[in-house]
């Protein structure tokens, strides 16, 4: 079959650029998490359909290397100009798989446009460079090493449901850049998502075997394909805990892991607390707190609390709730599980003391944007990453204990720091153990050519498109000697 998915919305997996059912017919049937209606069926692939691809990706790397770079370029090009042109068809596909917003979900689609682009124009400016012998001591002009970046071969790209384009994108994209094959992993919901995007990448023009996908349960053909030979890379987006299972059996192949973080909001007695509430609650409840990079907790002391917790409160109340087709901010989490999560959260919390401002409202998945006061160090919303629409906020005598709070973390993603004093946000952001530290801003992952790193149980590696497409390349020194 040449399309994408058959009459029923049984989608296949582009398999040496074809889209193919496998004759096994084992299926997974994707619901949505807003109605519970069908969505589509995707591929159960087996660990001998896995064999097949990767053969084919191995196929693919030489030719994708003769191909030159203005002309991987082109087709990513034409791969964000197809994306722009099916946005709004994608957008309605990401509200009901993974019950996102429309506003968020057409934002997300024109993002991933935009990254495709600026990552074939980072591709471009790739360049080698010649060394000479005679820097060092004692060498000599008759050596010169010409130093260029190969790829590393076949990437194994395994993105999460939240951002099903934008972080396949973000894999892919970057890898093609630097001569690479890719297969794509995606979350099981989310996966027809991410399949649009690479019709998108295979329209454009993309050879077969270049990119190809694999669907499938992650506990039945996750550890085979991480550990198989022929892999070269893993690029994954998702949970601390699967980051640290890949990172365990994948011997000696590199990882990019980008994992979860516990990204907190420090707001000094000088903020200018009405833009703070704001823009904590945009970074806090935006897509319902399902995101790496959400505000997950607020510490500050006890001077400024009380103003800002009644802001915070009055700005929650007037945020839309449900359905992600009536443009709303808040709407059911991705399964019944999360939402089982996120209430055992708020219950421990209210149980050992903490006050609540306003929410603890359930309606089977959907859960109500909570803020939470007086949280305390012993309250497991003080230390898990909810991953729904949850906001503690933490009192502290001052900004050395906020400081050691927010270290004590086992995650490093972001941190955001609220002040109008310059020299303060910058003293804190030097003793801020996380990748970024954000002064006077929510924590967020762009502008995408910035680099994006978490440290300590957040992440393994830096992503943003230059350094990404370094991270998949390797240099490859040829030495000249010259003879007299």
């Amino acid at each position: 079959m040449s399309e994408l998915c058959n009459e029923k919305h049984t989608y296949g997996n582009l398999i040496n650029g074809r889209w193919a059912e496998y004759a096994s017919g084992n299926v997974i049937t994707i619901t949505s998490p807003v109605d519970g209606s069908f969505i589509g069926e995707i591929q159960a692939v087996s660990k001998e359909e896995v064999d097949e691809v990767i053969r084919y990706s191995k196929e693919g790397l030489s030719l994708w290397a003769c191909v030159p770079i203005f002309e991987k370029a082109r087709i990513l090009y034409k791969a964000a100009e197809l994306l722009e042109e099916r946005a709004e068809e994608i957008a309605d596909i990401l509200m009901m798989e993974i019950a996102k917003d429309r506003k968020s979900s057409v934002s997300e689609v024109k993002r991933t446009a935009d990254f495709l682009r600026f990552t074939a124009d980072a591709g471009k400016s790739l360049e080698g460079i010649a060394v000479s012998g005679e820097n060092f001591p004692g060498g000599s002009r008759n050596k010169i090493s010409y130093v260029r970046r190969v790829p590393l071969g076949t990437v194994l790209a395994i993105s999460p449901f939240n951002y099903p384009i934008n972080l396949s994108a973000s894999k892919i994209a970057p890898a093609l850049m630097g001569g690479n094959t890719v297969i794509l992993k995606p979350a099981t919901q989310g996966a027809i998502s991410a399949l649009h995007l690479v019709k998108a990448l295979q329209d454009a023009g993309l050879p077969g075997g270049v990119l190809q996908t694999v669907t499938g349960k992650g506990s039945e053909i996750g550890d085979y394909i991480v550990t198989h030979e022929n892999i070269n890379f893993i690029n994954f987006t998702g949970s601390t805990e699967v980051g640290r299972h890949l990172s365990k059996i994948s011997c000696m192949t590199p990882l990019l892991l980008e994992l979860g973080g516990k990204d907190a909001a420090l707001v000094l007695e000088d903020a200018d607390l009405t833009y703070a509430a704001s823009n904590i609650v945009e970074g806090a409840f935006s897509y319902s707190g399902q995101r790496c990079t959400a505000v997950k907790r607020i510490i500050t002391t006890d001077k400024v609390a009380d103003q800002l917790v009644e802001m915070l409160k009055t700005r929650i109340e007037k945020l839309p709730v449900g359905d992600p087709r009536d443009n709303v901010v808040v709407t059911p989490l991705i399964d019944q599980k999360s939402a089982d999560f996120a209430e055992f959260l708020i219950q421990d919390a209210i149980g050992k003391g903490a006050e609540l401002i306003v929410g603890n409202k359930r309606e089977g998945n959907l859960v109500y944007p909570t803020l939470l006061d007086k949280v305390t160090v012993d309250m497991e919303i003080a230390w898990k990453e909810p991953f729904s629409p949850i906001l503690p906020v933490i009192r502290v005598k001052d900004m050395d204990e906020a400081v050691e709070i927010a270290n004590r973390s086992e995650y490093g993603l972001q941190s955001s720091v609220f002040t109008k004093d310059i020299n303060k946000a910058f003293r804190i952001a030097e003793k801020l153990e996380v990748g970024t530290v954000q002064i006077n801003n929510k924590t967020e992952r762009g502008p995408d050519h910035f680099p994006f790193l978490g440290v300590k149980a957040s992440g393994m590696g830096t992503q943003g498109v230059k350094y990404s497409i370094e991270a998949m390349t390797r240099p490859k020194a040829i030495t000249i000697n010259l003879t007299e």
